[in-house]
């Protein structure tokens, strides 16, 4: 990622935030742009406590130089606001006077309280949105972005063609050369293939965004609820940052905004072409989530967005530890009764038969079967399981009566290492076929899960 700043655009007073946006069905909110008035606006939070503030003074006032991080350039902004610390319990209320406010409003109210001291972070793909957003305020901004090395040469292009857009300096944040030397001479190029992305990812992101939000007491991202699942599906529009630390330090000291945290990724995209903004060209490639280039890939027919990133991991743990505080423990997600909580089972229909452990040892030790099974290993609470059931349910119907049965096997918790073990799997969705008259099971190979694709492995294999 990487910071910028700009001057403060020409404001467009045509109506209030209130009379413009409240009024209009929230669909229309992605049509209707206009830069905010802001005489309407409630004051910054004037109740907020101040229990832990410090005096508050203008932004651009001398202040002890702020080492490894990311600094302004004055001479290119506006007067900034003042700026505040507020108490956690101040943010939760906040999120939820917010829950119902558009991505507008939330980024007006963002700037407004932090001024120069909250910057957008920007990663070179659908969050140019935020920027968008910024500009249609009227209030100066900045943005920042990380650039690891790895990136590919269509994002570097897209950062200097929303700076001229823009007319705005992103900041670029580097990792330390040391670092990155020291472990690519030691594990190699790829070696994120073979141990996990985590290790990479905190050479190359999160240690140069630590040293960057230390100059900082708010950020802005782009993170939306519906983008990937286990992590980012309860995610606030705003609250205390729970792993990074900002300006002052310590536990509270810096606040994270999430403005389209509400918002589904096919309304920011109407959003953008109604504005006309640029987008990344990978876009067009057939990209939605996009990173390093290594780690980044297109996605395919029936697949999530979230499935281009560390296709070769786990689903609950695509982040690349920028958002960590999203990652919960699997198993503390129980309720106050100690049981897990209920979650709709998918694959429902007559034509799938549920199988337990049991059913599965008895596939794995039949010698010679005498019809031939398709089954899918999977989580409920998976996005990528639900995006492939209507191909999976087709597939069903279509095989009904062909001598083959279609099945599907819950692998997630308990039954998850026995699934590795024996069926092997790796992420979810895993998809296995039991051949007519052979005792091991064979692996679907492709990412594919449309149904002729699933369909042609079945029928390669009779």
């Amino acid at each position: 990622m990487a910071f910028s700043v700009t001057s403060s655009p020409a404001a467009i007073r045509s109506s209030s935030l209130s009379s413009s946006f409240d009024q209009l069905p929230r669909a229309a909110q992605f049509s209707a742009f206009q830069a905010l008035d802001r005489s309407h606006l409630p004051s910054a939070a004037a109740n907020f406590s101040r229990r832990r503030c410090s005096a508050v003074r203008q932004l651009n006032a001398a202040e002890p130089k702020r080492n490894d991080s990311i600094v302004p350039s004055a001479a290119t902004l506006s007067p900034p606001e003042l700026a505040e610390k507020v108490d956690e319990e101040d943010y939760d209320k906040l999120a939820e006077e917010l829950t119902n406010a558009s991505p507008l409003q939330i980024m007006d109210k963002a700037l407004e309280k932090f001024g120069n001291d909250i910057a957008i972070a920007f990663s070179g793909a659908e969050d140019v949105a935020l920027i968008e957003y910024a500009h249609l305020t009227g209030r100066p901004f900045r943005v920042f972005s990380l650039d690891t090395g790895r990136l590919n040469p269509e994002t570097y292009k897209f950062f200097d063609q929303v700076e001229k857009r823009y007319n705005i300096r992103i900041e670029y944040t580097f990792p330390e050369a040391e670092e990155v030397q020291s472990l690519v001479r030691t594990k190699g190029l790829f070696s994120f293939y073979e141990d996990g992305h985590q290790e990479c990812c905190r050479v190359r992101k999160v240690k140069p965004l630590r040293r960057a939000l230390k100059g900082l007491r708010a950020w802005i991202t782009g993170q939306r609820k519906d983008q990937s699942p286990g992590t980012r599906s309860e995610v606030p529009v705003v609250q205390v940052d729970p792993v990074f630390e900002g300006l002052e330090g310590g536990v509270g000291s810096l606040v994270k905004w999430n403005p389209v945290a509400n918002v589904k990724g096919n309304d920011v995209w109407n959003f953008l072409r109604a504005m006309d903004v640029p987008v990344n060209t990978l876009h067009a490639q057939g990209y939605i989530s996009i990173g390093c280039e290594p780690c980044t890939r297109p996605v395919l027919p029936g697949q999530h967005e979230r499935e281009g990133r560390w296709w070769w991991e786990d689903a609950k743990a695509k982040e690349c530890g920028l958002h960590k505080g999203n990652i919960k423990d699997e198993n503390s997600t129980a309720g106050a009764n100690g049981l897990a909580p209920v979650v709709a089972d998918i694959f429902v229909t007559k034509n799938v038969v549920d199988l337990t452990r049991v059913g599965i040892e008895n596939l794995l030790n039949l010698k010679d079967r005498k019809e031939a099974w398709i089954v899918v290993m999977y989580a409920p609470w998976c996005q990528f399981c639900q995006g492939m059931e209507a191909s999976y349910v087709e597939l069903a119907d279509n095989l009904e009566g062909s001598g083959v049965r279609v099945g599907k096997f819950r692998a997630d918790g308990e039954e998850k290492e026995f699934a590795q073990k024996e069926l092997g799997l790796g992420s979810f969705p895993t998809v296995v076929l039991f051949p007519k008259h052979s005792s091991r099971p064979i692996k679907y190979p492709s990412e594919k899960r449309d149904v002729d694709s699933l369909m042609a492995f079945v029928n390669a294999l009779q």
